[in-house]
């Protein structure tokens, strides 16, 4: 990869992720998750309908896309705001990360952030989120959900060089996961078609990713 970038971000094209999960399972992999613990999540965002015509003729316009999704590592997080311990913390590259020396398992941050990205990971008593993968990108790789991607769909950049590209979009425009406040989120989105401007669908798959 040729270096750490500075303040990474993760950007996902849309009209190319197939919703495999392969990215959910290297994540958990990789960090040895516990059952029910997911740092990165796949939604399938779905609707539409058929409709008669005056003729008698149906015709339809159903669709379905999916989101890769994990930790923004926002701008201004506000599960560090709300860690009342100190345990949730932003380092100078913008990556969001928990002690859990310091975590008291008390799940505000948790409940705080918009997103679902801080997991309570109940045998340990302790929150655990997405770190970037911080160390692969010290050691000039890339995270493993990135590196698993068969795709490429899922991708990382710099924040202030994607934040510039006109084919992509901060994830406070995207339908379901649209803006829930002023965290600023980090994660940027070539948009599907129908992926924005609308609440026409609906998560398909709620019970397999919680609420958003």
């Amino acid at each position: 990869m040729g270096g750490m970038p500075k303040k990474p971000a993760f950007y996902l094209d849309v009209q190319i992720c197939t919703g495999c999960k392969t990215c959910m399972v290297a994540c958990k992999d990789k960090n040895d998750l516990a059952p029910g613990v997911r740092w990165r999540r796949v939604f399938e965002y779905s609707g539409g309908e058929w409709c008669s015509e005056p003729d008698g003729a149906f015709r339809q316009d159903v669709f379905a896309y999916y989101m890769s999704v994990s930790c923004n590592h926002c701008g201004e997080p506000i599960c560090v705001e709300a860690c009342p311990a100190g345990a949730m913390n932003q380092d100078e590259d913008g990556i969001v990360t928990v002690d859990q020396t310091k975590c008291l398992g008390c799940r505000d941050c948790e409940w705080a952030c918009p997103y679902g990205a801080p997991q309570y990971q109940s045998d340990r008593g302790v929150m655990t989120k997405c770190d970037f993968c911080r160390d692969e990108l010290r050691a000039g790789d890339i995270p493993a959900c990135v590196a698993a991607c068969p795709t490429r769909a899922l991708n990382i950049g710099e924040f202030d060089e994607l934040k510039r590209d006109p084919n992509l979009s901060v994830q406070e425009t995207m339908t379901p996961l649209s803006a829930h406040g002023s965290t600023e989120p980090r994660s940027f989105f070539k948009l599907h078609k129908r992926s924005s401007g609308g609440t026409a669908g609906h998560i398909a798959n709620p019970k397999e990713n919680g609420d958003v």
